[in-house]
Order: structure tokens, then C-alpha cells, then sequence
């Protein structure tokens, strides 16, 4: 099994690519994230006052919330071009030179899955960022010589999912940091509505609604969900987007419950409650019993489960609460010790 095709994974599929004509252009077009909007309003205003770039920026938190949107805002509230690449695409440090001199003044550089850009890269783009010189080598041998060259001043934007794995001295270099949350309710329904109105098919309110609440708080999600309801309601019915239709094609065809869990995440609560009594058992061993890379399981899968509360981490293993148990319609027989274990780092 992999997370590529699952219709609530936050991860970017090759069908999200029609998404971008649903991107909000401008920091008042956002819904949701009001401390981070605030805060960039404010860096933005005073840049545009002092008539400087913005500082450099780094957005992380969980796929699928809009990190590389508010990029594309951020340069449309600036008014300049903006350059997008990605950490695994830059593969030399010859590549991010090949980019940065290719920027001009003012423009902003986003660098998506900044995580995984390669030490020797990391090397050239600390003075980018801090002195807006670049440092190259020209030649080989005894002949070799290091030349500065003069950069205009531009923005970098990064965009991660692993804080912890950017490196200290590339994480200093940003000016602001801010993560994003998952989107409340309200939030969700706002943006199927707009993207519904968008995509010129009629939604009804309870049929955004149930679209909304089945979308684990992403918006990328609710937006894969909404096509798939328009494309249900046209081929099946008459193109309506109805509570009926929408709960339709999320309970019988894509088999998304009303809290956002699938046939996955399913196997992973029945395999602990089950099969291991309902814990503590190890990563390794739910791994192996559900025929998954335990990698997976803890980067994919278990978020989300985590924040329902339908799952524990313990240095013993993983637990699942009587909140999964009541969900997955089982008794809870909980052994006394589980519920004093506490969560691990």
C-alpha cells in the first residue's frame, strides 16, 4: 500500500495539479490561519514601505494546508516573479547557482521540501540568503580560484514538512517562521464553497458541509473530495452536489467515514484493538501485521489518528483509546497499566 493513492492523504497526487487555478490570490481571499495571515500582512506592509524585499520566510506543518499557496500570495501581494523548485530537484550546488543568478531584483526564490536540500547546496545558499553573494569556483587543481559574485536582493521561501530535519544554521537564516494548522469546520466550508463556486457547480450548504467534515481539516483534501462529488453529480445525477450525493460518494465509493478515516487508517485501529488486545504493541510489529512500511505508519498514517485521540504513543508501544475503541463500535477492556502509560517524544 502506498499514500500516493489514497483520497485523504495531504500529500500532493498528479489530479491536485488542477488545483491551482482554486489558489486564493491575495492575503484577504484566505480563510483560516488568521495569526499567520495577520503576521504576514504586517511583514508585507512594511516592505512595501521601505520599498524591500520581504524577509527571508519558512512555512511548515503538515502536507496539503497551503504552504506553496501563500508563496504564490505573497509574491502576487508584492507585486514580483516568483521562482518555484524543490529540494530534490537540486541535486548540485551548481543548480542553485544556475538559479540564483537568474533572479532578478525583488523576486522570490520557494524552495518546497527545503528538508531535503543536500549539504554542499546548503553550503552555497547561506550567503545567498545572509550577504546576497554567491560563491563559485572557477577551474581545477592548483589553477582554481573562488569567485564572489553580486546577487540582487530576492526572498527565499521555504516550505517543510520535517522542521526538525532542516538544519540549524539554513533554519537560522530565516527571518520568520510559521506554522500552519489544520483548518477548523467553518474554515473548510468556506473553501469548498469558494472552490464549488470556482469550478461553476452548484454545492448545496449540506453538501459542503459533509464535504468539509470529511476532509481531516486540508484543504487540498476537501478539494480532491469536492471534484470527485461534481463528477459523481454530473455523470449520476443533475450536477447538484446535494447532502444525499456527497454522502453518497464519500460513504460508498471512496469509503471516507464522517471523521475523515479510510479503509487505512480502519486496519491500523482494528490490527491494535484485535489482534494486540489493544496494546501497547510496536510500530515494527503493526507494520508487519498490516503489510506496511512502519515509516509510513508514523509519517502518514498515525497524525491524524493521534489528533482524534484514537491512538497513544508509549515507550511500550501503541495504544488505542477508548475514544477508537467506542468508534470502531468494540467494548473497551483497557488493562489498568495502559492508562497511566505516558507519551513518548
Amino acid at each position: 500500500m502506498s499514500e500516493d493513492g489514497r483520497m485523504v492523504s495531504g500529500n500532493a497526487r498528479r489530479d491536485d495539479r488542477d488545483n491551482v487555478a482554486l489558489r486564493p490570490k491575495f492575503l484577504r481571499d484566505i480563510v483560516g490561519q488568521d495569526s499567520v495571515r495577520e503576521n504576514l500582512q504586517i511583514i508585507i506592509d512594511a516592505a512595501k514601505h521601505r520599498q524591500e524585499p520581504v524577509d527571508h520566510l519558512l512555512f511548515y506543518g503538515p502536507p496539503g494546508l497551503g504552504k506553496t499557496s501563500l508563496a504564490f500570495v505573497i509574491a502576487n501581494e508584492m507585486g514580483v516573479n516568483i521562482r518555484v523548485t524543490a529540494g530534490p530537484s537540486i541535486e548540485r550546488a551548481g543548480d542553485l547557482a544556475a538559479i540564483l543568478t537568474n533572479l532578478k531584483q525583488n523576486d522570490i526564490l520557494f524552495i518546497d521540501e527545503i528538508h531535503r536540500l543536500g549539504r554542499a547546496v546548503e553550503e552555497v545558499l547561506y550567503p545567498a540568503m545572509e550577504d546576497f553573494k554567491l560563491d563559485i569556483v572557477i577551474g581545477k587543481g592548483p589553477a582554481a580560484k573562488n569567485v564572489r559574485l553580486n546577487l540582487p536582493r530576492f526572498t527565499v521561501i521555504g516550505a517543510t514538512t520535517r522542521l526538525s530535519l532542516l538544519a540549524a544554521p539554513l533554519r537560522d537564516r530565516f527571518g520568520a517562521r510559521f506554522r500552519l494548522d489544520f483548518y477548523d469546520q467553518k474554515a473548510m466550508e468556506h473553501i469548498v464553497a469558494r472552490a464549488a463556486a470556482l469550478l461553476g457547480v452548484e454545492a448545496k450548504p449540506e453538501g459542503i458541509i459533509e464535504i468539509a467534515r470529511r476532509s481531516r481539516g486540508t484543504p487540498r483534501i476537501a478539494l480532491r473530495l469536492l471534484r470527485r462529488a461534481r463528477d459523481y453529480a454530473q455523470a449520476r445525477g443533475d450536477g447538484v452536489i446535494t447532502g444525499a450525493v456527497a454522502g453518497k460518494v464519500l460513504d460508498e465509493l471512496l469509503h471516507i467515514d464522517p471523521l475523515g478515516l479510510d479503509e487505512i487508517d480502519y486496519r491500523i485501529l482494528d490490527t491494535i484493538i484485535d489482534k494486540f488486545d489493544g496494546g501497547p504493541v510496536g510500530l515494527d510489529t503493526i507494520a508487519a501485521a498490516i503489510s506496511e512500511d512502519s515509516a509510513t505508519i508514523m509519517d502518514v498514517y498515525e497524525p491524524y489518528l493521534l489528533q482524534l485521540g484514537f491512538l497513544m504513543r508509549t515507550p511500550r508501544g501503541r495504544v488505542a483509546t477508548r475514544a477508537a475503541y467506542e468508534h470502531r463500535g468494540r467494548i473497551y477492556n483497557a488493562a489498568p497499566e495502559q492508562t497511566e502509560l505516558p507519551f513518548e517524544e
